[in-house]
């Protein structure tokens, strides 16, 4: 059954307008009045809706049950991730939402090629939060992830938190997993940075204001490999999967 955010009131028995993203993409892939639908507007649960009227720039939509499904892990998982090349920070919110990331947290790195002057921050951040959307939609999770302002990583990592923050490097001697099989089920930051890494100096600065440093194992993982593994791997210690 199509899946759709609809940031709106969802009450069984209205007769509600769908956003033009949603109306647009209900008549891209061709659905028509009676076809039954799932709208989800991320304060929890989902509602199956029946399409009452297709029309060419509007769709509305009668919301029938509400159904109390969630998709969440028990525990939040933040990805603070540095700006990688290219297109890659898109690929990794995507996978990151499919596997559960609570928040998401843009870090611009000492090593990171990437830099995003403040208009063109904007226009990634109003890109990657279609990013998470999208995601959402499609694994079947019904709240957003927080997507966090783009983060310089110095003044980002001296801020106190509530929860841990975990920091990837390959200079430490604990692996993550080994880290996470000796500890309950918590809230979290995972800390990954850009090609190349953090700096020895970030990484200091980081483990000084609180962080944990750990590893990912014996191999090296590239940077949009790295945050994603340590969510599998927390999920797969901690249940969730």
């Amino acid at each position: 059954m199509p899946r759709f955010f609809c940031p709106q009131p969802l009450v069984a028995g209205a007769t509600v307008s769908l956003p033009e993203a949603v109306a647009h993409h209900i008549q891209v892939v061709r659905l028509a009045p009676g076809d039954v639908i799932t709208l989800f507007n991320g304060e929890g649960g989902e509602v199956q809706a029946s399409l009452v009227a297709v029309a060419k720039r509007s769709v509305t939509a009668e919301i029938q049950a509400h159904v109390a499904r969630e998709a969440e892990l028990p525990y939040a998982v933040t990805l603070a991730q540095a700006l990688p090349e290219a297109s890659k920070m898109d690929w990794i919110i995507e996978k990151a939402i499919e596997l559960g990331a609570a928040g998401i947290v843009p870090l611009a790195a000492q090593r990171c090629v990437v830099r995003l002057s403040t208009e063109r921050a904007e226009k990634k951040l109003a890109h990657w939060q279609g990013i998470i959307v999208s995601a959402s939609e499609q694994c079947g999770r019904n709240r957003l992830a927080q997507l966090a302002p783009l983060q310089d990583f110095n003044s980002w990592s001296g801020q106190q938190d509530l929860h841990k923050r975990i920091i990837l490097t390959p200079r430490a001697e604990q692996s993550l997993a080994d880290w996470a099989r000796h500890q309950p089920p918590q809230a979290i930051t995972v800390m990954v940075g850009p090609e190349g890494g953090f700096t020895e100096a970030e990484e200091k600065a980081a483990i000084a204001a609180g962080a944990i440093g750990l590893a990912m194992g014996p191999r090296i993982l590239r940077t949009e490999t790295a945050g994603l593994t340590a969510l599998a791997t927390l999920s797969a210690l901690w249940g969730g999967m």
